[in-house]
């Protein structure tokens, strides 16, 4: 599959200046990674599970969680079971005799409850399991991560390609912070020895959020809630160290779109960001709504934090969130320029737009990143960048 690849000829050549690389099930895993973007959860009691994977993708949807756990009731888990198998099922079959091809599919997770669920799904869906990229282990900690591995393991033991994990940290004993870093440095060790079968590690600021009794409003950032900002941080310095190369998607956001306003002005000046907002205003062809001003604020700081992709809840938050992850020309001039001369010939040098210095060794890691991301998102044009996407109906 190809991110944007609802776009026309036409709208890639006058947005991208690197359009996107194709990914699938059998990319390396660094690269399988990256290619997640906006991860559409949904509840497995869904009725149309099936058709709504396939709807999705024509969307733009790269990636889809589909949760057997909190999405669903303590009561609904047995028919939420059946339902999920039988429409992996149904899309399995649809694979194998080629009415429907690979790419038009979103790379597919199931939210398990624990490791015995996730056993049992295995079990049921035998040579169908190929329909599945992986599973998302939720609320994992020091008391369930080996198990969650150890079934991992056993799956992947006789299997060509391999599924993976997705672990999610969102358990009290990381919230509170008397026992945070302890559990974060165990839980590390625990993924070390697992890490060609761990995918990305999610953040569950909602079950953070509920250990404090609270719940961030629709105007709102994650990073302004200090107790969760601080977590978050935490987190970032135990897994997002370069010599790890771990992947941390950022959390969700929760809110559907709702009143309609134009992009506020202020949101470029408060991100710093050097994009024309004004541009929207007078010119743009596609209002957001109040509570989409402020998905678009979370991402830019997920991003700036280091993290790649989001989990989303509803489908309109897709196009946005990707479109924030394409790496802009001036990003990738630099990126380029820093890894061409990492040969140890340069120590620094100023960067071609003049207004920045380029160290190699402190800049690499990061340039390094940035080239993961423009073979996945693409590259915008010199005088392109996310907004043009809103103001030139390049629009989904």
């Amino acid at each position: 599959m190809t991110l944007f690849h609802y776009l026309s000829q036409h709208e890639r050549e006058r947005v991208f200046y690197l359009f996107p690389q194709p990914v699938s099930r059998k990319s390396e895993r660094d690269t399988l990674a990256y290619s997640l973007g906006a991860t559409l959860y949904m509840p497995g009691t869904r009725p149309n599970l099936a058709q709504d994977l396939l709807t999705q993708r024509l969307k733009g949807c790269t990636s889809s969680v589909i949760c057997l756990e909190d999405a669903i009731g303590d009561k609904e888990v047995e028919s939420a079971q059946r339902n999920v198998l039988q429409h992996l099922h149904f899309l399995s079959i649809q694979l194998s005799t080629r009415i429907i091809r690979e790419e038009q599919l979103p790379f597919i997770f199931v939210r398990v409850r624990s490791p015995q669920q996730m056993k049992y799904i295995v079990e049921q869906m035998k040579e169908n399991i190929h329909i599945l990229t992986g599973f998302v282990f939720p609320k994992f900690s020091i008391e369930n991560g080996k198990e969650y591995l150890d079934v991992l393991e056993d799956c992947n033991a006789c299997l060509d390609i391999p599924l993976y994990g997705m672990p999610v940290l969102e358990t009290a004993s990381i919230a509170y912070k008397e026992s945070r870093i302890d559990n974060l440095h165990k839980i590390r060790a625990i993924l070390y020895d697992a890490k060609s079968y761990i995918l990305n590690i999610r953040i569950g600021a909602t079950d953070f959020s509920s250990c404090f009794g609270l719940r961030r409003g629709a105007s709102t950032t994650i990073y302004d809630i200090a107790t969760i900002r601080d977590c978050i941080s935490d987190i970032m310095n135990v897994f997002g160290r370069a010599e790890d190369n771990n992947v941390i998607s950022g959390p969700v956001w929760e809110y559907f779109p709702h009143h309609q306003s134009i992009l506020e002005n202020s949101l470029g000046q408060n991100m710093g960001e050097e994009v024309c907002y004004p541009h929207i205003r007078k010119n743009g062809r596609r209002n957001f709504s109040y509570s989409e001003n402020y998905l678009i604020r979370e991402t830019l700081l997920d991003r700036e934090n280091g993290m790649i992709g989001k989990t989303v809840i509803h489908p309109s938050h897709i196009f946005p969130v990707q479109a924030l992850y394409v790496v802009t020309y001036e990003e990738y001039i630099d990126a380029c320029h820093i890894t061409k001369q990492s040969n140890g010939q340069l120590g620094v040098m100023r960067s071609q737009y003049g207004n920045k210095m380029n160290e190699i060794k402190p800049h690499l890691n990061w340039a390094k990143k940035i080239m993961k991301r423009a073979q996945v998102y693409g590259v915008y044009h010199e005088d392109k960048n996310f907004t043009h996407f809103f103001t030139e109906s390049v629009l989904i």
